[in-house]
């Protein structure tokens, strides 16, 4: 299975970033036309690392190996704040708060991929972030295109999502306590509209886990 791990906002933060969004893009943010796909709201997450291609067996060792990992670990807060957008065509929201916890989890995360044999690609040790939205290449025209109209046209045809990069980033959200780090399987091209489907194969709680009571 195509596998990751990463950390899931609150609902309240998440709610507090649609109302942003819908405030910079109104109507774009339910009807962004051709080329331009939203992450669901249900699968926005700040990834902690990619692990590509996975065999199914591997995962109960790492999830074991994980949550050894993070027993000494404490919950933290996390707040977003800022965005930008990568070449252009993908929109994130940057982490102002938490991003010390962010990388001291990667770095968990990425020991115990290694115990259970199988890479992390750190995605939250050089700049965390939750990504929003995404152009597909059909949106920017090729090099030496003709442009039409002045200087903003001409920014919004070579970087569709700079408006939306700019206006975020001033952004700032609530803060939210990580107290979870989720594993997920992803499925491409079977979820909404074409994207990828999300699926949790194993939840590690942040601290030491409570032995059953008798």
């Amino acid at each position: 299975m195509r596998l990751f791990t990463a950390v899931y906002p609150s609902p309240e933060a998440s709610a507090h970033l649609d109302l942003a969004l819908g405030a910079l893009g109104g109507p774009a943010v339910s009807d962004p036309g051709p080329g331009l796909r939203w992450v669901p709201k249900e699968q926005r997450h700040v990834t902690l690392a990619f692990h590509g291609e996975v065999p199914d067996g591997a995962v109960p060792g790492y999830a074991a190996a994980l949550g050894a990992a993070l027993a000494e670990a404490e919950p933290f807060d996390v707040a977003l704040a800022g965005g930008g957008a990568f070449s252009g065509r993908t929109l994130w929201a940057g982490v102002g708060t938490g991003v010390d916890g962010l990388r001291a989890l990667a770095a968990a995360v990425g020991e115990a991929a290694a115990e259970a044999g199988f890479r992390a690609d750190d995605r939250a040790g050089g700049r965390p972030h939750l990504t929003l939205a995404r152009a597909s290449a059909s949106r920017v025209p090729p090099r030496g295109t003709p442009s039409r109209g002045g200087t903003r046209r001409r920014v919004a045809e070579v970087a569709p999502l700079a408006d939306w990069a700019r206006a975020l980033a001033v952004y700032r959200g609530p803060a939210w306590e990580v107290g979870t780090v989720h594993v997920v399987a992803s499925v491409l091209g079977a979820g909404r509209s074409g994207g990828p489907l999300h699926d949790d194969v194993a939840v590690v709680l942040l601290g030491p886990t409570e032995p059953p009571s008798r």
